[in-house]
């Protein structure tokens, strides 16, 4: 049986540090210089392309500017419900602290369980490292030192997909589409969160793009668990 009342489904959204890379640290330059020497460029993208297209991905050349967050809840009928959210900020500091009073004091951290698509190689790492890099502790959550692997409330639908086969990947998107979810990429999808960001100025955009990878995790995740999705009727977004 799952504990879908303890489970929050997460998706992040990140973009590099800076607009460009011109505007980096200058010890932050020599490293991503360093970096971009060991990466594919089969069309050869200048170092400062490259930090546009990339950097984002790296918690220590990108920052994150918003969390998605999905409640499983009951409707007034008693079906199984949905409550999606987005935090987004410009200050990423202050939209880490959101999150962070969010899961331990509002959901109490101890016992929640974790849930994100590719969320153990991408969103729970990166959210760690950001927030040590703003000076924060690591909210109760995401906190793995220490414990053993069965201790650790992390579900990763991609890893639920894999089935121990270390060599497949498969996207949200591919996922949705085996299993008859919605996609979530309509007006814009990961590679373009960037653009979006900083040239389209468009936060909001993102903000609404999230909640709705977070709506397909959250669909996704109940049907590998032989679950029907829940219908549009029963999803909110606030």
């Amino acid at each position: 049986m799952i504990n879908i009342r303890n489970t929050l489904i997460i998706d992040i959204e990140t973009v590099s540090a800076t607009e460009e890379f011109e505007h980096l640290d200058e010890r932050l330059k020599k490293q991503w210089e360093r970096k971009v020497s060991f990466l594919k460029n089969e069309n050869e993208h200048t170092v400062d392309e490259l930090y546009f297209e990339r950097a984002g991905l790296y918690a220590e050349f990108g920052k994150v500017i918003c969390i998605g967050v999905g409640f499983f809840v009951k409707t007034k009928l008693g079906d199984m419900g949905l409550r999606i959210k987005a935090y987004s900020s410009d200050n990423e500091k202050e939209l880490l602290l959101q999150f962070k009073e969010l899961i331990n004091d509002t959901l109490d951290g101890e016992d929640l369980i974790l849930c994100a698509h590719n969320g153990k190689d991408f969103d729970f790492p990166y959210l760690c490292r950001r927030y040590l890099i703003n000076g924060i502790d690591i909210p109760i959550a995401l906190q793995i030192s220490g414990k053993k692997p069965w201790e650790i409330n992390h579900l990763d639908t991609m890893e639920m997909w894999k089935f121990g086969d270390r060599r497949n990947y498969a996207s949200l998107d591919l996922l949705a589409s085996l299993f008859s979810i919605e996609s979530s990429k309509k007006e814009i999808d990961g590679s373009q969160v960037n653009r979006s960001y900083y040239v389209d100025n468009d936060l909001e955009k993102i903000a609404d793009y999230c909640k709705q990878d977070v709506y397909v995790t959250a669909n996704l995740y109940l049907r590998m668990n032989q679950l029907p999705v829940i219908p549009d009727k029963n999803v909110t977004f606030v």
